[in-house]
């Protein structure tokens, strides 16, 4: 399909947009354009692309996003590669979870070959914008939410779907550093049957009491246990989790509807798995996680995601009190895979799998 392209009046001046990224944190830092698509099941469904600036979207007060949530989102980003240019990580991965959610929320599938077209476009356009820093992307915004004007339970006709970049820097304000993390008591992030393992933005809003409550606490992330016993662990706010042991071997809890299916998730399974490690995707117990670190047994505890990397946690607390996996500090584990991760995203690292796309 043909993109329209729109030009921008006014991009942003070359001095302006260097001292923006020179330092740019997360999420605050917007490139200048962005990539529509339109969705209208009455005109056969998707639209031209559009190409053109960043800028407000008009939405009628009676859209459908405004009233019944339907709205889904991916995270994504683009590297400095070594050997120049740029790289994405897996976009087809990000693709094919994109139409998970869509299905889950009941919102039409695009084609994975636009939804890629979407995201090249948009990069190459504002690749100016790649922060020079140690740790900095692009990071990729797609999403897509209802826009047909009506009140009524129904799936909506009419669809927007949008990808917007941002310049990134380390997710974390203290870089790679042991995170705090701290067990929701009386909150869950999904329950059996729900919509857990789709990248929907109600899902993130309610976590954001429970991670006000961490913050409270003096910690830097909330993990949650599961709905119906409260005693296995599930996925951070926005990560997934690997729990190295002393016995060569790894855990990460499975994949059963409540936990979203990371890509980093995925990569670092198979990747450890490279590395001799027996990975095991089973139940694992906040009291197991205690009674382990404790004793010894458990050397490392990974948190991963798109933003963050690999992040390692630190400590553990809740209103039985703290625990500390092994010395407190960023563990050899932690360490090695995000090197290799980093490595492999930025092309220093060979690409055995495939991973990467070179744009």
């Amino acid at each position: 399909m043909e993109f329209t392209h729109v030009p921008h009046p006014s991009p942003t001046p070359d001095d302006v947009r260097e001292a923006r990224i020179a330092d740019p944190g997360f999420g605050t830092v917007f490139t200048d354009h962005m990539v529509t698509i339109d969705y209208d099941e009455a005109r056969g469904g998707w639209q031209t692309p559009v190409l053109g600036p960043r800028e407000a979207i008009p939405l009628d007060p009676a859209a459908s996003v405004l009233h019944y949530a339907q709205e889904i989102f991916e995270g994504m980003k683009a590297f400095t590669h070594a050997e120049g240019g740029l790289a994405l990580f897996r976009p087809e991965a990000n693709a094919a979870r994109f139409n998970a959610s869509a299905r889950r929320m009941a919102m039409p599938e695009i084609p994975e070959e636009l939804f890629l077209a979407s995201v090249r476009k948009i990069v190459l356009k504002d690749a100016a914008w790649m922060p020079q820093i140690e740790g900095g992307s692009l990071y990729i915004r797609p999403f897509m939410f209802a826009s047909e004007a009506f009140l009524g339970v129904r799936p909506a006709k009419q669809y927007k779907f949008v990808v917007i970049l941002c310049s990134s820097g380390n997710y974390f304000k203290g870089g790679v550093n042991p995170v705090k993390i701290w067990v929701s008591q009386d909150y869950v992030r999904a329950a059996p049957g729900g919509t857990g393992a789709a990248k929907t933005g109600g899902n993130y809003a309610a976590s954001l009491v429970p991670q006000a409550e961490a913050i409270a606490h003096g910690c830097d992330q909330v993990v949650f246990l599961d709905a119906v016993e409260r005693k296995w662990v599930e996925e951070l706010g926005g990560m997934n989790l690997f729990f190295v042991r002393a016995d060569g071997s790894v855990i990460t809890p499975p994949l059963t509807g409540t936990i979203l299916p990371g890509i980093t998730r995925d990569s670092l399974i198979a990747m450890l798995h490279e590395e001799g490690y027996e990975v095991r995707e089973e139940p694992y117990s906040i009291a197991q996680w205690r009674e382990e670190a404790e004793s010894g047994d458990l050397l490392e505890t990974l948190a991963c995601g798109t933003a963050a990397v690999v992040t390692p946690v630190g400590t553990v607390a809740s209103p039985a009190g703290e625990f500390s996996i092994g010395s407190g500090g960023i563990g050899q584990m932690a360490q090695k895979m995000r090197e290799k991760l980093v490595g492999l995203q930025h092309g220093k690292v060979e690409d055995t799998h495939g991973w990467v796309t070179r744009i």
